[in-house]
């Protein structure tokens, strides 16, 4: 079995598109692709039914991706693209199976241990599929094959674990410095 995957990467446009850059310039070359389509405000009609929305996502923008990043930084929780991205990759449909899921804690993500990090400010169903063990989360890296290792694991463990999709899709945008429940 290939350590190739298709990864779709998702990240907060307005604030770490430079992160995003740089990840595909360093790390591309090592992964089967990056897709690089990811849904902006205006392509999804947000008074969809969820579970449209998610189909829309999952078969339009992360078509035959097997592994799902999520970049995070100080406001990444906040967006609904974000978490609707998530929801969309780690579900089934009929023309593509759910991807593998795993989260990069930016250097711009704001704490001051970097061993630590708070729940409450990663995206919730990210937070709820770590919780889960389907998902892991790691500190940016800039060594190669460690972040491939990193999805190889989490393509492997799509197979394995269960994910947690229960959590009510974000309607819009949230604001605040920490989501609750």
């Amino acid at each position: 079995m290939s350590n190739r995957h298709k990864v779709f990467v998702s990240y907060h446009h307005a604030l770490d598109g430079a992160y995003k850059n740089s990840f595909e310039l360093r790390f591309g070359s090592v992964f089967g692709a990056i897709v690089p389509g990811s849904v902006d405000d205006g392509d999804i009609a947000p008074n969809l039914p969820t579970e449209t929305i998610r189909q829309k996502i999952r078969d339009e923008y992360l078509r035959d991706t097997s592994v799902t990043i999520v970049l995070i930084g100080a406001q990444t929780w906040q967006r609904k693209h974000i978490d609707w991205e998530i929801g969309s990759s780690i579900r089934d449909t009929k023309a593509n199976p759910r991807s593998g899921l795993l989260g990069i804690l930016l250097p711009s993500y704001p704490r001051t241990d970097p061993s630590k990090y708070n729940p409450r400010t990663i995206p919730p169903r990210l937070y709820d599929n770590i919780q889960g063990g389907f998902a892991t989360i790691y500190n940016w890296s800039e060594n190669a094959s460690t972040v491939q290792d990193w999805i190889h694991q989490a393509y492997l463990r799509k197979s394995t674990k269960e994910p947690d999709n229960s959590r009510s899709s974000f309607g819009k945008n949230h604001t605040g410095s920490a989501w609750t429940d």
